[in-house]
């Protein structure tokens, strides 16, 4: 459903629909997409907005969502990092367990480093295109 929803407001002209237009377009629940919107713009892929003066929320899709959503890296990361740290001191560098999650944790701090840089080139990216 996320998915559905997501692609429903990238080819929306806007960019911008009511969670009533959501569930005419895709003929679906209210739960449905009250569920798929909260997740969307927990994971940085879509804004909840009010309408000014109104009482419909409007759920935006932002321009560059997926470089919002890829780069936020800290909100991801940090509490599967904080498990995985958990979990090499509890099993100890040495055991499998341990080395398994501590090899897990160094990817995870790799990746995060490195779409640093991979934001930068990618804004670069953005002012000659």
């Amino acid at each position: 459903m996320p998915s559905r929803i997501f692609a429903a407001l990238l080819a929306d002209h806007d960019g911008r629909m009511t969670a009533a237009e959501l569930i005419e377009q895709l003929s679906v629940s209210a739960a449905a997409v009250s569920g798929a919107v909260r997740y969307l713009a927990h994971v940085g892929l879509i804004r909840r907005e009010r309408e000014r003066g109104g009482r419909k929320d409007v759920f935006v899709v932002l321009d560059d969502a997926w470089h919002g959503a890829m780069t936020s890296t800290d909100q991801v990361h940090a509490p599967i990092l904080a498990a995985l740290t958990e979990g090499v001191d509890h099993f100890g560098v040495g055991t499998q367990p341990g080395d398994r999650l501590q090899l897990s944790k160094e990817f995870l701090e790799f990746v995060s480093v490195e779409m640093q840089g991979i934001s930068e080139r990618w804004d670069a990216y953005k002012r000659t295109r």
